[in-house]
């Protein structure tokens, strides 16, 4: 079983999955917002779309609370399709309050699907980088931060990029490799 991983190709076997779902995992345990304001939310989304722009990245972005959009944006070269996979990977940040790309990698993991393990149906959960839990201290997940339009472990490092910079956590300490 094999899933494409930015450049490269990730196995079920391959040890570099342990340490990429131990660095999400420090990831979504350190990337804690101190509020979600409708202002923050459109501060997130413009750095977003404004990196994504500089980099020609031909991305979809969506930022929820609690449902409710916050912010979204497509840029140059993003599709209708991109909407319905940030619905889809949001689906499962929200359900597991993990990432998206973290539920994907531990499925490849254990080598099985999201319906074969969680009984969801693959058109309306996508276990696939992009999606991210927002987590305000104190309080809990209280929505998500979603892009879609690169390849799924460069659509997670971009969510982790913007929440770093966001809440200044260093990226370098956090970051997966590309």
């Amino acid at each position: 079983m094999a899933e494409q991983a930015g450049a490269g190709i990730i196995r079920s076997d391959d040890p570099a999955l342990a340490r990429d779902l131990e660095r999400i995992a420090r990831q979504e345990r350190e990337l804690i917002l101190p509020g979600l304001t409708e202002e923050d939310a459109w501060i997130m989304g413009c750095w977003l779309r404004q990196t994504a722009n500089e980099r020609r990245h031909p991305i979809a972005i969506d930022i929820r609370r609690g449902g409710h959009t916050l912010f979204s944006a497509s840029l140059d070269g993003a599709t209708p399709d991109n909407l319905g996979w940030i619905a889809r990977k949001a689906r499962v940040a929200a359900r597991f309050h993990r990432s998206s790309y973290a539920v994907g990698l531990q499925l490849l993991q254990e080598g099985k699907t999201i319906a074969e393990r969680f009984g969801l149906p693959e058109a309306e959960y996508a276990p696939f980088g992009g999606a991210f839990p927002l987590r305000v201290r104190g309080v809990g997940v209280v929505g998500t931060l979603c892009v879609s339009g690169l390849p799924q472990r460069e659509d997670h490092r971009l969510v982790v990029e913007a929440l770093a910079t966001f809440i200044d956590v260093p990226l370098d300490t956090i970051q997966i490799p590309s």
